[in-house]
């Protein structure tokens, strides 16, 4: 077996998830660093200002990240079958026909997102117009880069290689952090300047500065991944015949893959509106909510790393027929998931004045970022078991149900009950709701490992 591929149906399910999934926690956390560094810069050199409106235009571009996520899930499934069940030809065309529906779907958004971006902040309400629609103009080109790097992340996955991805993401942002202190902070000059001083030395100031970083870490990122994959480009099916798009293939990959993206769209749009919300108590607040968005989003990759790997190591299961081991594999994945929530919550609990203090200097914003956190961190317990019961939804290609269930949480509780509260209980009502949602998917996703439903593989054949 070539060297790129990973066989998961065999071995210690406990060895194999951990290994398998270290690496992705290890991508994930890095991949988070992008943005974490901007509001960090931004905080200590911009301000208050800076902070809200990396966080507004940020919540459009996960949006859209999590678009290109959730349409290379298809992929991702169909090429763990098939790798599973021993089909590489049709693993091929699966891969390849993925990679070009990204390339096609991210020029689309980058596109989109350049005609569109202020128009949607003004629909947010966001308290900085103009600096939020700076950063998110050029950080629209990136989409591009974003597309691509989750399509290849997600072959690779699929044949069970995590540590291709990990050392993309290490040079992307190893280049992102140094650009952001140059292009941001500037080369401190010496003297009484202080933060003016490093601004002047920087080649390029603001919010500006700080997007261009980040673009350019994922572009280096997206290349890396595709120089690699060009090296096994017959095994990964990055030949021109595998490229080409065939109908039948792009309809599988899309029938799996946009559920989820909806799915996050759904997710985002929630967010979108508890964000206008959050808005109308200003310019601190929302800084505040960025700081405690970006510290949760952190923890919570762990969670999601883990899960991730869980559900590619069911559809390899699956694909094998070893419904036993797909099983084994989520109880285990539950295990540590719940373990990792557990610890994520006391941390975030016992050090969030400090977590808060590494993005601002401000006292206010510092003060609303702990208020924010310690009630919605506690919902780790929660996110824990959604994620874990839908690796055997993923896995089995039932990602109607993935839908279906973050619209129950997203839409019928988050919003519902952050207009309700918010009328009662003010800004303190808004964070109640976000913390109190993701409950809701729990028992549906119990109910859909008790009915055996996974069991029935969707969308290969």
């Amino acid at each position: 077996m070539p060297a790129v591929e990973q066989d998961l149906t065999q071995g210690s399910v406990t060895r194999k998830l951990v290994r398998y999934a270290l690496p992705l926690v290890a991508s994930s956390l890095l991949q988070a660093i992008y943005s974490i560094t901007d509001i960090i810069i931004a905080g200590h050199y911009i301000g208050d200002v800076g902070i809200s409106a990396i966080n507004n235009a940020s919540i459009i571009m996960n949006m859209l990240t999590q678009l290109a996520i959730g349409l290379t899930v298809g992929g991702n499934v169909l090429v763990g079958q098939y790798f599973g069940s021993g089909d590489h030809e049709n693993r091929r065309k699966a891969a390849g026909n993925m990679l070009t529906v990204g390339l096609i779907a991210g020029l689309l958004f980058a596109v989109g997102i350049l005609l569109l971006g202020r128009p949607l902040l003004i629909l947010l309400q966001s308290p900085t117009l103009e600096e939020a629609t700076a950063y998110l103009s050029i950080c629209g080109v990136g989409l591009l880069f974003i597309f691509v790097y989750n399509s290849l992340s997600a072959i690779l996955r699929g044949v069970g290689n995590s540590r291709i991805p990990l050392y993309c993401i290490i040079a992307s942002v190893s280049l992102n952090v140094v650009l952001d202190i140059l292009f941001v902070a500037g080369v401190p000059m010496g003297g009484a300047g202080g933060a003016e001083t490093a601004m002047r030395a920087g080649f390029h100031r603001g919010l500006a500065g700080a997007a261009l970083a980040t673009v350019i870490g994922q572009a280096i990122s997206c290349l890396t991944a595709l120089v690699f994959s060009l090296r096994h480009r017959a095994d990964l099916g990055l030949l021109p015949r595998y490229l080409r798009p065939e109908a039948e293939m792009v309809k599988r990959t899309l029938k799996l893959g946009f559920p989820v993206a909806l799915q996050w769209t759904i997710a985002s749009i929630s967010w979108l509106v508890v964000l206008t919300l959050i808005n109308k108590y200003g310019v601190t607040v929302s800084a505040g909510n960025g700081v405690s968005n970006k510290i949760r989003d952190f923890c919570q990759l762990f969670l999601s790393a883990l899960t991730t790997g869980a559900g590619t190591m069911c559809a390899q299961c699956l694909g094998a027929g070893l419904y036993d081991r797909a099983e084994q594999v989520m109880k285990t994945c539950m295990k540590l998931a719940l373990a990792m929530a557990a610890v994520i919550i006391v941390v975030a609990e016992v050090f969030a004045p400090q977590f808060a203090m590494i993005f601002t200097p401000d006292p206010e914003v510092q003060h609303w970022a702990v208020v924010n956190l310690r009630i919605e961190i506690v919902c780790q317990l929660f996110y824990a078991g959604m994620f874990t019961y839908n690796t055997l939804a993923t896995g089995s290609g039932h990602t109607v149900f993935i839908m279906w269930n973050s619209f129950l949480n997203c839409i019928v509780v988050r919003l519902i009950l952050a207009v309700v509260l918010e009328h009662f209980l003010g800004i303190y009502g808004v964070y109640i709701a976000c913390g109190v949602a993701v409950a809701s998917s729990v028992p549906v996703g119990w109910w859909f490992y008790r009915s055996k439903r996974w069991m029935t593989m969707k969308n290969i054949h």
